[in-house]
């Protein structure tokens, strides 16, 4: 394909993606979401071509997965090289290299001094399972505290901590029971009502945490509380500054796991290897998946070797671990932290200062915040009242497809971009160009 830009040749969906989307309406589960009728045939680095020959410039990523970009030669030669050796053997039974070379990897690279220890799944939510999991099985208690907005998956377990949308829960319960919601700190929409500008709203919502031990969670059944260190699907929320590391203080004040979820937020894409590094905070368990394998089905639960000593048989997945998946995590966290972790900096840094001053540029544009290349603007009614304006957000998105850009939204009216981390200047200035006009049109 060898392009770097987008070209659009056809009406949108074209004739050969409506054949594809009549067969997918009938026979495809509803439950799945789509914001635009793309339908993907193949994919190179930043490019994604459908199937009447259309190319689109991908700043979803694949919802943050292909982190080298779609189908980095080296990457897919990995994955051709094993599999013409090894493709399936379970290493929840058996040894095989590549297992345990990934494990001593992500081991290292965790955040902490402490001996670490790795568990695989195929999923985020299989990491996020795994991890409550261990939690109530090293510290003999039942109870989880997580944060509003928050996601962590839509298994059973996961969903129980998961608080983003009505639509993920409804019709489901009862859930896991003993999982207490507690606000997420906002520095531009403060859930408590303090001022933007203050770190008061953290020290706020970590006394609304502690007030829940003396009223509906006593401290000594909370076995972890669950954070996302950057929130994802619940809108691209940065917290303050200091707000993980008094939260790390806070659990270990009261003998408390503390689990980082960096499904999202992890493997880079914040500029660091992890998402907590920007806050000088250690979790107790880290659970990491989506850009770890370029595409690939993988998560893992990363966590201390004293805390990780469950049984054999108290956890395990047939797939996870798989030898196409570790060999493609393996390559990919080599492109990680050759070049593409550095490129995520540099390039987050450059999309923000062109973008630092559309809330004054654009009335309907709220905020704008994010660390390297998770980055959302908000878009909202009014910039007094920051009434969020869901029908704006959701026009500029599909306006921005048939321009040719991918991009999708979070929270209630929030537009992420989080490209590949491969992504380039020229394709920067392309996809920031055609977003300004599609906020400007909105706007009008």
């Amino acid at each position: 394909m060898e392009k770097k830009l987008p070209h659009i040749q056809t009406r949108l969906p074209g004739p050969e993606a409506q054949k594809v989307l009549a067969l997918d309406h009938q026979f495809v589960s509803p439950s799945y979401t789509r914001d635009y009728p793309l339908v993907a045939r193949r994919g190179e680095g930043m490019i994604v071509e459908d199937v009447d020959g259309n190319r689109f410039l991908d700043f979803s990523a694949g919802i943050a997965v292909v982190s080298t970009g779609h189908c980095h030669p080296e990457v897919v030669r990995a994955i051709q090289e094993q599999a013409a050796q090894l493709i399936h053997m379970s290493g929840t039974d058996f040894y095989y290299p590549l297992l345990a070379e990934l494990a001593e990897k992500l081991a290292a690279l965790a955040p902490g001094d402490s001996p670490k220890r790795v568990a695989f799944g195929n999923s985020g939510a299989e990491a996020m399972e795994a991890a409550l999991k261990l939690a109530r099985y090293h510290t003999r208690r039942h109870r989880f505290i997580a944060f509003q907005n928050g996601f962590h998956g839509r298994t059973l377990g996961a969903l129980s901590l998961t608080a983003s949308k009505a639509a993920q829960r409804r019709g489901f319960g009862p859930l896991l029971p003993g999982v207490t919601h507690v606000p997420y700190p906002n520095p531009y929409r403060c859930p408590l009502g303090y001022p933007a500008e203050a770190c008061d709203c953290a020290c706020a919502c970590l006394d609304y945490l502690e007030r829940q031990f003396k009223t509906v969670a006593p401290a000594e059944e909370v076995a972890a509380i669950v954070i996302e260190p950057i929130q994802g699907e619940g809108g691209y929320v940065v917290p303050p500054a200091p707000f993980l590391k008094r939260l790390r203080e806070l659990a270990d004040r009261y003998g408390i796991l503390l689990i980082f979820d960096e499904v999202q937020c992890g493997m880079g894409r914040t500029g660091r290897m992890w998402a907590c590094e920007h806050f000088d905070a250690v979790p107790d368990i880290l659970i990491t998946a989506k850009g770890i394998a370029s595409g690939m089905p993988l998560g893992v639960t990363i966590a201390r070797a004293d805390i990780m000593k469950w049984e054999p048989g108290a956890h395990a997945s047939t797939f996870g671990g798989n030898p196409l998946c570790c060999a493609a995590a393996l390559t990919t966290i080599r492109l990680l932290e050759e070049k593409y972790i550095a490129n995520a900096a540099r390039m987050g840094e450059y999309l923000l200062s062109r973008l630092q001053d559309w809330p004054q540029k654009h009335r309907i544009v709220g905020n704008v915040r994010g660390k390297g290349l998770m980055i959302g603007i908000e878009l909202v009614q009014n910039q007094q009242t920051k009434e969020p304006h869901e029908a704006a957000r959701q026009q500029v998105i599909r306006s921005a497809f048939e321009r040719g850009l991918l991009i999708l939204g979070c929270g209630e009216s929030t537009i992420r971009l989080m490209p590949p981390l491969i992504v380039e200047p020229e394709q920067a200035d392309f996809a920031l160009d055609v977003l300004e006009a599609c906020i400007a049109e909105a706007e009008n």
